[in-house]
């Protein structure tokens, strides 16, 4: 039974063309996935669905019913809901106080939570939920959290749930239990659209797919009839090649951390505790774990931004424990940041300009430390677009406006122009398309085998165990012992990122390998 229809839709920002006549419908119970580049009109349909943004032609119809365009409250009365990647939870509040938040008239003399809780009980029982309801936000693993927020929209009787990148910071037990979870609101009748760049993903879990590529619809196909590769090509518009790497004799130490720790504040509570990790030249170690457990706290010591309490941090064998930003910039330091948009780029300045900021006083773009050489940094900065397919319109415009993809090939352009020694890449690859997480793979790899040592901080374990050498897991502000790729797999690694302990039993390539990265 068709419940929803998209027929014809499309809507423009000045010239920019975001969706062009999109077609197709979603049927009762059925999970499909919306995929494309980034940039390719995703975002905006779904707020156009969602009532977020009004369409410029074309028409929604939900069972039946031509759905008013632009506005949210039509969207959730006919039971479409949307979770979107960024958690909106108070904290400070109960998970029952959260869901009932918004949901009673402002005038309302008191809060009938025992309906709301007897509701909240019949929805988890019939969509197999299991949520502590009287529990705080503050105190529930990311997981958790999610479920939250698929608790308010079925709360408000969403029959349709749009999901965007739900699976972004869970760990692999988490997806398992979040597509369980699906399938068990499939068979209630619930609808998903959901949004994702992990291929594997959704080809588990969908039953069609539709393909969006620069504002264009270029396919509506089942999910049986297609597979990853051939995904990936329909997304990208040509067949996308995994980087290989292979694993290199190791160098001379680029990066160590000797008993870091780092506490929050005057009554000594640990961000950091006791890390230990050696990161020789050619080699890439990866640091998983589940957001929130130290990593950001990790990069922003080897960076600089944050001063160690105590234990020993060098690069390049030079203690770095009092150098600032800038001085550690000279030690070859280049800096992928987790947040590309806030911390990588000024979004207001042009391209050429943003292309200069890592080597700020240096030549050949500048003059006495502080006088621009224009023409030099336009030479460069048109250089650098070329080498690294920086896709704008010019390099005159703001780059903010660049997509995600193209303000990631700009950070890199940046950094990898003055050939590193240490590469700290946090969350390179977060929300980014096929292609583009093929182009920086590949820069990281061909950085190993020019010398460089990379730090690669991850969210996303098949990315760490494609690239790196060996892993270590941040569970709770500290770091467990490296353990070499090849005696590694999902399962064992979303054990550590939710703080359990490897049985013996179940790695016999650890155990017997003695190998970890420390004792190298």
């Amino acid at each position: 039974m068709v419940i929803l229809e998209i027929d014809k839709i499309s809507k423009s920002f000045a010239s920019v063309v975001a969706n062009k006549e999109i077609s197709f419908s979603l049927n009762q119970g059925e999970i499909l996935a919306l995929l494309g580049e980034n940039g390719a009109g995703k975002t905006t349909l779904m707020n156009i669905l969602f009532g977020q943004y009004s369409a410029d032609s074309g028409q929604i119809k939900a069972w039946g019913k031509i759905l008013p365009a632009n506005s949210t409250d039509a969207a959730l009365k006919v039971g479409i809901g949307m979770v979107h990647q960024h958690f909106t939870l108070a904290e400070n509040m109960t998970v029952l106080e959260n869901v009932m938040l918004g949901t009673q008239s402002l005038f309302s003399l008191r809060s009938d939570t025992r309906a709301a809780r007897a509701k909240i009980t019949r929805i988890c029982q019939t969509m197999g939920l299991s949520i502590a309801v009287d529990s705080y936000v503050s105190d529930l693993a990311i997981g958790e959290r999610q479920r939250v927020e698929i608790l308010k929209a079925l709360y408000r009787d969403a029959k349709i749930l749009i999901l965007d990148e739900p699976t972004a910071v869970l760990t692999p037990q988490e997806v398992e239990g979040l597509f369980e979870m699906l399938r068990n609101m499939q068979k209630s009748g619930l609808s998903v659209i959901i949004i994702s760049h992990k291929l594997d993903e959704i080809l588990a879990i969908s039953q069609s797919i539709v393909v969006l590529r620069q504002g264009e619809q270029v396919a509506k196909i089942s999910t049986s009839s297609v597979d990853r590769g051939e995904l990936a090509e329909l997304i990208v518009g040509k067949k996308v090649l995994q980087p290989i790497t292979h694993q290199l004799p190791p160098g001379e130490p680029v990066l160590h951390l000797k008993d870091v720790n780092l506490f929050k504040d005057s009554k000594g509570k640990y961000q950091l505790k006791n890390i230990n990790l050696i990161l020789h030249e050619r080699q890439i170690i990866g640091i998983a774990g589940v957001s929130g457990n130290g990593q950001r706290e990790l990069a922003e010591v080897i960076s600089g931004i944050l001063k160690i309490n105590s234990g020993s941090f060098e690069i390049l064998q030079r203690d770095c424990r009092s150098l600032s930003i800038k001085q550690l910039r000279k030690l070859k330091v280049a800096r992928i940041p987790e947040d590309r948009h806030s911390a990588g780029i000024v979004g207001d300045m042009s391209v050429w300009e943003n292309l200069m900021l890592e080597d700020l006083g240096a030549d050949p773009c500048w003059s006495w430390g502080f006088w621009i050489k224009r023409a030099a940094a336009k030479t460069r900065a048109e250089q650098l677009i070329k080498k690294f397919d920086i896709r704008c319109a010019n390099m005159q415009m703001p780059a903010k406006l660049l997509s995600g993809g193209n303000i990631q090939k700009l950070i890199l352009a940046r950094n990898f122009q003055l050939e590193p020694k240490l590469v700290l890449a946090n969350q390179p690859v977060r929300g980014l398309d096929e292609g583009a997480i093929s182009f920086v793979h590949q820069q990281l790899i061909d950085a190993k085998a020019g010398g460089s040592g990379v730090l690669l901080i991850s969210e996303d374990l098949d990315e760490l165990l494609r690239l790196c050498d060996y892993v270590q897991v941040m569970h709770n502000g500290e770091l467990s012992k490296a353990y070499p790729r090849e005696a590694l797999t999902p399962k064992l690694l979303g054990i550590l990122m939710s703080g359990g302990q490897l049985d013996t039993t179940d790695t016999p390539q650890i155990l017997s390998s003695g190998s970890q990265i420390n004792a190298v």
